[in-house]
C-alpha cells in the first residue's frame, strides 16, 4: 500500500509517519479505532449499569481488550494511558488531546473542549517506550466557541505531522444553532473542514436520513467532501451485534468509509466477548470479510487475526 504523506511532514519524519500509519492501519489503509475516551466524556454512565458487564467498571478492562483483540489503535486521554500504558507497551496508542463531560447540556451553553495537555507531553510517552502513533481532537462546529477549537486543532495537526504522527479529528456539529447534527449535508461539511485542517482521518457520526432514503448512500457525500482525508464512523451507543456489523459493512462497501471508531459496542462486554467483537469488526474493516463471517467470529465459530 502506497501512503500519501502530507506535505507538512518534514523529510526527516517521512519514514516515522509511514511507520505510524502502517502500525495504526495494519498496512490496510483503513483504521479500526478502539475508543476509550468516555471516562471523561460520559463519566461513569458507560461503565456501570443495566446490560453492561461488571468487568467494564475496572479501567484496565480497556487495556486487556486492546491487547487481546485485533484493533488498529486505542484512543484515550494521556493520563489514562500514562497510568496503564507501561504494562501494555504492545498496544498502539492515539492520545486524545481534549475532552469535556456531558454535564453541561447544549441548552445551557454551547460546547467547548480545550486541550487538556501540551503537545510536548505526548512526546514524553514516546520517550518512555509507548507506541504513540497519533493524536486526536474534537471540534464542535456550530458552537459559538468553534474558533477556539479550530485554532487549536490546526496547530495540533501541524505539530503531529512535524513529529511524524497521525492526526485524527472528531468532527461534531453541535450547539444551539444546530438543528440536526446528523444531517448528511452538514456532516459532509464537517468532513470538508477536517480536510482543510489537514487531518489524516476524521471521525463523524453516521447520518440519519428520512424514511425511504438510504443512509449508506447519503453518507457518500461526506466521503467525497473529505477528499484525501479519510472518514471513519462513530460507533455510537450499544445495539444489536448483527445490526452493528451490517452498518459497518455498508459504511465501508457502499459509502466508501475508511474505518470506524468503536467504544461502547466493544468495552461494555465481558473481556472474552469484547475481544470477539473487536475481531469481528476488524474482520470487516481490515480483512474485507462478509457480515456472515464477522458474526461467526463474534459467536466464536470462526477466528480472525491479521
Amino acid at each position: 500500500m502506497k501512503i500519501k504523506v502530507p506535505g507538512d511532514v518534514p523529510k526527516s519524519m517521512k519514514k516515522e509517519y509511514e511507520h505510524n500509519y502502517n502500525l495504526a492501519t495494519k498496512k490496510t489503509g483503513r483504521l479500526m479505532l478502539f475508543a476509550g475516551d468516555q471516562k471523561i466524556e460520559h463519566l461513569n454512565d458507560d461503565f456501570v449499569g443495566k446490560g453492561i458487564s461488571g468487568e467494564d467498571a475496572d479501567p484496565e478492562h480497556f487495556f486487556k481488550v486492546a491487547k487481546k483483540g485485533t484493533i488498529g489503535v486505542f484512543a484515550a486521554q494521556l493520563g489514562l494511558i500514562a497510568k496503564y500504558g507501561q504494562d501494555y507497551k504492545e498496544i498502539p496508542y492515539l492520545i486524545k488531546m481534549n475532552s469535556k463531560t456531558n454535564l453541561i447540556k447544549t441548552e445551557q451553553s454551547d460546547p467547548i473542549s480545550n486541550s487538556l495537555i501540551d503537545f510536548d507531553d505526548v512526546l514524553v510517552l514516546k520517550q518512555n517506550g509507548l507506541k504513540i502513533v497519533g493524536i486526536g481532537y474534537t471540534i464542535f462546529l456550530g458552537s459559538e466557541y468553534e474558533n477556539v477549537m479550530l485554532a487549536e486543532a490546526g496547530r495540533l495537526v501541524t505539530w503531529a505531522h512535524q513529529h511524524g504522527l497521525l492526526a485524527v479529528l472528531w468532527m461534531y456539529p453541535r450547539g444551539k444553532s444546530i438543528k440536526n447534527e446528523k444531517d448528511p449535508h452538514l456532516i459532509a461539511g464537517a468532513a470538508g473542514v477536517a480536510l482543510s485542517l489537514g487531518a489524516d482521518f476524521a471521525k463523524v457520526n453516521y447520518p440519519v436520513v428520512k424514511k425511504g432514503k438510504n443512509r449508506a448512500k447519503a453518507f457518500k457525500e461526506a466521503i467525497t467532501a473529505a477528499g484525501n482525508t479519510k472518514i471513519i464512523t462513530s460507533g455510537g451507543s450499544s445495539r444489536g451485534v448483527r445490526k452493528f456489523l451490517q452498518e459497518t459493512y455498508d459504511q465501508i462497501h457502499v459509502s466508501g468509509c475508511m474505518g470506524n471508531a468503536t467504544g461502547r459496542n466493544i468495552h461494555q462486554k465481558s473481556l472474552s466477548e469484547a475481544v470477539r467483537m473487536c475481531n469481528a469488526i476488524s474482520s470487516i474493516t481490515l480483512g474485507d470479510k462478509t457480515v456472515d463471517f464477522a458474526y461467526q467470529v463474534y459467536q466464536g465459530k470462526k477466528k480472525f487475526k491479521l
